[in-house]
């Protein structure tokens, strides 16, 4: 998020001060905060992509928009869609490849040993 905020300050409001950052980021900080709480409160894996992962990534989105919208920040489309796959990209990103790490580490599947080659 933070990384977002500072590439947009610098494509769209350069000249402003530093605090511009913090005003791009609390929202969707705060909703982060309160979705991965909520996560963890209900005892599930936040490793997991599906359906934790994306309800925290949904959650985050919509709340962190609201918030910025009460803000006075305004919801410009390209801002909505940039967004939306940045968060994508970050929330969903280290959850899949931590999944793929688990596969690999695990080893083939005896499904996929008994299968053999050629089959």
């Amino acid at each position: 998020m933070l990384a977002l905020a500072v590439g947009g300050k610098s494509s769209h409001e350069a000249g402003d001060s530093d605090w511009v950052v913090l005003a791009i980021v609390w929202p969707f900080a705060v909703a982060a905060v309160l979705a991965h709480g909520w996560l963890l409160s209900t005892r599930r894996d936040a490793r997991r992509v599906w359906p934790e992962a994306a309800l925290v990534l949904a959650a985050t989105y919509v709340v962190g928009m609201a918030l910025r919208a009460l803000s006075g920040r305004g919801l410009a489309p390209g801002f909505l869609i940039v967004a939306a796959i940045f968060l994508t990209v970050t929330m969903l990103g280290w959850r899949g490849a931590v999944a793929l790490a688990a596969r690999v580490r695990r080893g083939p599947s005896p499904r996929d040993v008994s299968a053999g080659p050629g089959s």
